[in-house]
């Protein structure tokens, strides 16, 4: 299988699209609420989601608010200073025990049985995707039998190389914004802003800023803090696809910074 630009412009923009699915659908709408839509573009958000294989929207949800609870603290699953560096970028998610789902704090999502549906047959979303990609390189190989886009490498570059860097891209949230960056606001954790993480997270960066006031859809706060996900999530809602995008409030950007 030869190396070809076409598969990595094809693996960067499912990287792109699946992390928006993280970002604006599992993070900052099923985590957080921090905006509204209608119940069948939460569908879509939920199965973007689940195509970059981190589980159903569900169990992401439950254990992202059990993060938010006790940052940092001994009872967070993924936290650096408590667990080190390893443990919190990608061997919390292998330890034994962490495969079900707490009910407990997702009763809001527990309602809609479609998602329930979805978070029980995580798998559905990956294999999906790798099904659209076979087709794809049908498709192609029959229009032009030379063409580099084969089944077999859109699978490597488009799902496995794809994925593999969206999931580091996402767990470097848990490590390394808490450990490298500034931080602005006092939170009582050690949650920090990175420019960096925000530019490969599409404004998840903005660690600090989130874990200040977690219920903000915007996570830079600044003008100059870049958020993509803010972006396409504005946009999204002059087509009225979703409304009520939440703000931080007047107050908390006028707040004296402990840092910057």
């Amino acid at each position: 299988m030869s190396f070809s630009w076409q598969l990595v412009l094809i693996a960067l923009l499912l990287y792109v699209m699946r992390m928006f699915g993280i970002t604006a659908g599992y993070h900052r709408y099923f985590s957080h609420r921090t905006f509204r839509t209608s119940r069948w573009f939460q569908f879509l958000l939920a199965l973007l989601g689940l195509s970059a294989g981190q589980k159903g929207p569900l169990w992401w949800a439950s254990h992202h608010r059990r993060h938010h609870l006790h940052s940092d603290t001994e009872n967070d699953i993924h936290s650096v200073k408590q667990h080190g560096f390893w443990h919190a970028h990608v061997g919390w998610i292998l330890s034994s025990g962490l495969e079900k789902v707490d009910y407990s704090n997702v009763k809001d999502l527990q309602k809609f049985p479609e998602l329930v549906w979805l978070d029980k047959y995580y798998y559905v979303g990956p294999l999906l995707l790798v099904f659209i990609l076979v087709i794809v390189g049908l498709i192609a190989q029959a229009l032009n039998p030379q063409t580099p886009l084969t089944p077999a490498a859109l699978i490597v570059w488009g799902f496995f190389v794809s994925t593999t860097l969206l999931y580091h891209g996402t767990f470097f949230i848990n490590s390394l914004c808490h450990m490298i960056g500034n931080q602005r606001f006092n939170t009582g954790d050690e949650s920090r802003n990175s420019f960096f993480m925000a530019i490969v997270c599409l404004g998840e960066g903005w660690h600090n800023n989130h874990h200040f006031y977690p219920a903000s859809e915007r996570q830079g706060f600044y003008w100059w803090e870049i958020d993509p996900t803010h972006w396409v999530l504005k946009v999204l809602s002059w087509f009225g696809l979703v409304w009520d995008l939440k703000g931080p409030p007047s107050e908390i950007l006028k707040a004296q910074p402990t840092a910057d």
